[in-house]
């Protein structure tokens, strides 16, 4: 069998939570399938050494211009080009006209759940607006065509039916993210020393893993730890990463507390070896989202021994198990609360770290990769009867 996989953005520099679901199905499917061959579509950037070919992987740059070109041109004649037999798009979207039967992995529909207005006039860059209005022309079209539709937990999975009317459709599956293997308590002090002078990072701090996105919950989590400090009076800090500075100097002047810049560290991009340093200094990691389809930040923290703070809603109570302290992110007191119990508490910290890597152990990209494998079998044998029948009544 021939398997095309997209991954338009494992080549770039500053990878996200998408690109790295990608690039980890690709490693560990280089692991666990040495018999079919792959096709990994890719756009040219300058982190090009994050994967390697094999005897049956073949990396096949595509030029293409922006995202919509290289998506809708470049890759679906790729895939013909090359024989796929399957192409798998991995990131929300895939190709409206394209021969080769699709498999889609849908991370989310958050922005179908929104009105086309409140995207364009809310918050959030011009680059996340455009690509939530991209979305909400192609992902209705593709739901009606893919073979299987592949999302990462059942609370998704379950908003994926209900929107879609698809409650019963047995293309739609469930196959949970992973945590990768350097994601663990970090104890060797040179490393830990290390990491702390590449990002100067303070003695005592909370980290956080806000963006622009409205549903990071920013504004709220800033609010929250303000008063945690007025509260406390703690010398902790707040490490935040690649956020634009004045970005966050203007929400600061929202909620009112505009000298709180002091308190805030902003690394800038943080290489996802060195993560698993940083949450193993923090006192604890901060992730209220309101709204989330999986969220690899619980597991990943967990699994380097940080407490974790997240909500109660969507997705995040399922991944988080019973390992951490859920909030309702829209209450920024429930949110201080939670901080004050964490970081004044050795036993609950201790408890915290202890249940969170249980809780972390449950999640592999290995067993991703073999779930995301057996569907491409299982959508194989469905081609393979579907030839057979055409070919008995013709």
């Amino acid at each position: 069998m021939k398997i095309g996989i997209e991954a338009q953005r494992i080549f770039r520099k500053k990878k996200h939570g998408m690109d790295m679901v990608a690039l980890e199905l690709i490693r560990n499917l280089q692991q666990a399938d040495t018999t079919n061959e792959y096709f990994i579509f890719v756009k040219p950037d300058e982190d090009s050494s994050v994967i390697k070919e094999t005897h049956n992987f073949k990396i096949v740059p595509l030029k293409g211009g922006a995202y919509p070109l290289w998506e809708q041109v470049a890759l679906p004649r790729a895939a013909e080009k090359y024989g796929c037999d399957i192409l798998h798009c991995t990131s929300n979207t895939a190709p409206l006209f394209c021969k080769v039967p699709i498999v889609v992995t849908l991370h989310d529909i958050i922005y179908m759940e929104s009105s086309a207005w409140s995207i364009i006039t809310g918050k959030g860059s011009n680059y996340q607006k455009f690509g939530n209005i991209y979305r909400r022309i192609v992902v209705p079209a593709i739901m009606k065509k893919a073979k299987k539709i592949i999302t990462v937990s059942d609370f998704e999975k379950k908003c994926i039916g209900d929107f879609f009317k698809m409650q019963s459709d047995n293309r739609l599956v469930t196959v949970y993210n992973g945590v990768s293997n350097y994601f663990k308590p970090v104890t060797d002090a040179a490393v830990l020393k290390a990491v702390k002078e590449k990002y100067k990072l303070p003695d005592e701090f909370f980290f956080f893993l806000g963006n622009t996105h409205p549903k990071k919950n920013t504004p709220g989590t800033l609010k929250a730890f303000s008063d945690f400090l007025k509260d406390t009076g703690s010398p902790v800090k707040l490490v935040m990463i690649d956020y634009d500075k004045a970005e966050l100097e203007k929400i600061l002047s929202e909620i009112g507390d505009p000298e709180l810049i002091d308190k805030i560290v902003l690394t800038g991009y943080i290489n996802n070896q060195d993560l698993p340093a940083i949450y193993s200094q923090c006192k604890l990691f901060l992730y209220p989202s309101l709204r989330e389809s999986f969220g690899i930040p619980i597991i990943e923290a967990m699994a380097s021994g940080a407490p974790v703070i997240t909500s109660q809603t969507s997705s995040m109570p399922e991944v988080s198990g019973n390992a951490a302290v859920l909030v309702n992110p829209f209450e920024t007191g429930e949110i201080t609360e939670a901080m004050k119990g964490v970081y004044n508490s050795p036993l609950v910290r201790e408890k915290l770290i202890t249940s969170g890597l249980v809780q972390a152990a449950k999640f592999s990209w290995k067993a991703m990769a073999a779930d995301v494998l057996d569907i491409y079998n299982e959508v194989a044998r469905q081609q393979h009867l579907i030839k057979l029948q055409f070919s008995v009544y013709n």
